[in-house]
């Protein structure tokens, strides 16, 4: 039995471009189940750790092992509002990175004190936390504050690198965040774009 569609209105094409379209679909589905299934996971996971309660072990059980950890001392420096900075540089603390990159919108920093209790847990991409990334930041302290980003693209002739991570704005709309970096990795510039404008799926 055939499958049949309009011209240029069903899942079934016609023509050269038939099978080239039925990729693009079934991977623009599959990305979409996969986003999903991350946000659903995470959703889980933190509704499940209360800070002031939650124990590292609790953490690591859910959110596994951390791309990267970092300490009180690493987090002193940073533009945060004065209540998150005093949990996340407060003696003995360690902030645990947990990237969903390139796949996923978010980026969690989970901070835990020197009594093993989790005091933060903050989903970092967001467009508050975009505008503390100002020119002259070194990219390590872009790193603190966003997590890993979903792709990085030099330009040589230019002399600068591109750093992007996805973010969803409401209600639900995919975009990118971009960090123009000079060749000394400091922070030029700094825009937002709807991710289709920058990444068009295609027909």
């Amino acid at each position: 039995m055939r499958l049949r569609s309009k011209t240029g209105t069903g899942f079934c094409a016609s023509g050269p471009q038939a099978g080239t379209q039925f990729f693009r679909k079934v991977l623009a589905m599959g990305l979409m189940a996969m986003l999903l299934g991350l946000i659903g996971c995470d959703a889980q996971k933190i509704r499940e750790l209360e800070e002031g309660v939650a124990t590292e072990p609790d953490v690591r059980a859910r959110f596994g092992l951390p791309e990267k950890i970092w300490s009180a001392a690493d987090m002193a420096s940073l533009p945060l509002p004065a209540a998150t900075l005093a949990m996340l540089a407060a003696p003995g603390a360690r902030t645990f990175e947990y990237n969903r990159q390139p796949a996923g919108n978010v980026n969690y920093m989970i901070t835990v004190g020197a009594d093993g209790k989790m005091s933060a847990l903050r989903q970092v991409l967001n467009p508050p936390n975009f505008a503390r990334v100002l020119p002259g930041m070194p990219m390590e302290t872009v790193r603190k504050l966003l997590g890993k980003p979903m792709k990085i693209t030099p330009f040589a002739l230019q002399q600068t690198i591109h750093y992007d991570w996805r973010y969803l704005a409401p209600p639900n709309t995919a975009r990118i965040f971009t960090a123009v970096l000079d060749a000394d990795l400091r922070v030029v510039s700094t825009a937002s774009a709807d991710e289709e404008s920058l990444y068009p799926k295609g027909p």
